[in-house]
């Protein structure tokens, strides 16, 4: 069954603070192999003008993610996540994330499109600190397969 398209526009509440910790950054640049003296060092860090440790580009996926199952879960939407590949994912940075932000997403769908069969979501999540200031703003796609027509889509 085709997505509700009316959900285009819909705004879902702000996650829970996240307290971004110098082990969490550490933890995340190990699991990617990244060995950038900036995400374990705080003088490294400090060298390149920042205040403590900063995250890997793709660090806000840990807090995007949750947010984006919020669009995902909402029941309402008629979201088939068995079906679910992710499409696409973008971060536009204001200025990377620290040790030491809190920081919470709020979602926006904004997009429901058809194509080849298949429904395509698009998301917007904003990436604040628990103070308003936009941190990074992370764009998803996700792709129901076979969804718009009521069929599953050959493998």
């Amino acid at each position: 069954m085709p997505l509700d398209e009316s959900y285009v526009g819909r705004v879902y509440p702000p996650t829970a603070p996240y307290e971004v910790g110098r082990e969490k950054i550490r933890e995340f640049a190990d699991a990617i192999g990244d060995d950038n003296p900036a995400y374990r060092d705080p003088a490294a860090a400090k060298a390149l003008g920042y205040s403590d440790v900063i995250a890997p580009p793709t660090f806000p996926i840990v807090l995007s993610t949750p947010a984006a199952h919020q669009v995902v879960r909402d029941p309402e939407l008629g979201l088939d996540y068995s079906k679910v590949v992710h499409g696409e994912q973008q971060f536009s940075y204001r200025r990377p994330v620290q040790a030491g932000d809190v920081l919470q997403v709020t979602v926006r769908v904004e997009s429901i499109r058809m194509a080849a069969g298949n429904d395509l979501i698009s998301t917007r999540g904003e990436v604040t600190t628990v103070d308003g200031e936009l941190v990074v703003t992370a764009f998803s796609t996700l792709v129901a397969r076979g969804t718009a027509t009521g069929q599953a889509s050959p493998a």
